[in-house]
């Protein structure tokens, strides 16, 4: 994520809370907790890591329209991004 160090920081925070989140839903099982209250957390989990990949996928386009790479890095091709975007729908 070059240069985007606002939209780092976003992935970052939620990556972070679904790290949190995880270790909450690992907890509830551990303490035999409802498989509803469960399967809430664990959807909520799931959503929070969405969140974080389609941020990642996009700046990656950003990036890719503008020109921007990292440091030696090529530039994604369209088809590169698709598979990207894909691999989380």
């Amino acid at each position: 994520m070059v240069g985007d160090e606002e939209g780092t920081a976003l992935v970052l925070n939620r990556l972070r809370r679904a790290h949190g989140q995880l270790a909450g839903v690992i907890s509830m099982i551990e303490q035999g907790r409802d498989c509803k209250d469960v399967v809430t957390q664990l959807a909520a989990v799931s959503r929070a890591l969405d969140r974080a990949g389609f941020k990642i996928v996009a700046t990656g386009l950003r990036e890719c329209l503008s020109g921007e790479a990292a440091e030696g890095a090529e530039p994604m091709t369209e088809a590169e991004l698709e598979k990207l975007f894909l691999a989380l729908a």
